[in-house]
This record gives structure tokens, sequence and C-alpha cells, in this order.
């Protein structure tokens, strides 16, 4: 990440706005907002496959289910927050991984700018290819600070994606279990 760049921005922008850039309460505001941009960008310079590498043998072949596991992102259409909570689902073919890699998978691809939509597949999609299970699936739901602050204004109102991948493609009993899992 180039600090310099997002510090010059910075300024430019609270300039563009009609501010100071150097008074007072706004002098160090350009090096803060690079240091956060390390933090919650920070899933562009990490793999997400690093997380799922270690799995262990396991002969019961259930489903396994991960929920509300809460995130924070950022819509690459406005440049402002959207969170909430992922769910999780895998049916492992004779292997399974730690709990926390799930977590830690949603918050690689979260630390991006993006839109839910793709968030949801690009987890799905990582636990397929990763994990090689016999089926993987994602439900994300979300509060988008570009509907609740600007344009529509509708706080409270949530985004729901998912993503199907694997035997919960066929098995319409099987997604159906997920679901109401996920919200029972």
């Amino acid at each position: 990440m180039d600090r310099e760049k997002i510090e010059q921005g910075v300024r430019l922008i609270l300039e563009g706005i009609g501010e100071d850039p150097d008074r007072e309460g706004l002098k160090e505001t350009p090096e803060r907002i690079s240091r956060m941009y390390e933090e919650i960008y920070g899933g562009l310079q990490e793999d997400a496959s690093v997380h799922l590498k270690k799995t262990f043998q396991a002969r019961n072949n259930e489903m396994v289910i991960e929920k509300d596991i809460t995130f924070y992102s950022t819509c690459e259409h406005h440049l402002l927050p959207f969170y909430g909570k992922a769910h999780i689902a895998y049916v492992p073919d004779g292997r399974v991984v730690g709990l926390s890699k799930l977590a830690r998978t949603v918050e690689v691809f979260a630390k991006r700018p993006q839109i839910q939509e793709q968030l949801t597949a690009q987890i799905a999609d990582a636990l397929m290819e990763h994990l090689e299970p016999k089926g993987a699936m994602v439900m994300i739901e979300a509060e988008h600070m570009c509907m609740t602050m600007r344009g529509i204004k509708k706080p409270g109102s949530r985004t729901v994606t998912w993503a199907a991948r694997g035997i919960f493609e066929q098995n319409r009993e099987l997604y159906n279990q997920f679901l109401m899992m996920v919200k029972g």
C-alpha cells in the first residue's frame, strides 16, 4: 500500500470539501486514514488459501456450519462500509478445517473494496477449491451505509445474498436444512 499517495489523496479530499487540512483537528487525519486503510484493506495483500490449507481427517461427513461470523467490508461503489453476519456450511469429504479458519477466510475477503454478491461467491468458491468438500453454502446478511446515510436513507434494511456450490445446489433438503439452522 502506498501510504504517501493515500495521505495526498486525503488532503485533496479535505480541500475539495472546503476544509483546511492544516487546521488542528485535521492535521494528522491523512496519516490516520492511511494507517486505517492498511488495516481495513489488508485482505488485498492476503491469500485466503493460507487459512484453508491445514485440514484434519474426519470420519463424520455431515454438514459443518459456522454461523454469525461478524464482518466489516467496504462497498466499492461509494467506499462506504457494509457490515453484518456471514453464515458458512460445508459437507466435508473426509477432511475438515479448523473452525477459526472459516472466520479468517471471511475476514480476508471482507477486507477488500467490493460488493456483497462478490464477497459471498468468493468465500464459497474458496471453500470448494481448497477444502474440496462435497458442497459449500454461504449466506451473508449485511447493512450498507451507502443505503443508510445517503441516497435512499433506509437504516436497518439488510441485504441477503447466498451462494450454493456442489451438493447444496442439487440437494434441496440439505439447502433448506442449512437455512433452517441459520435462522433457528
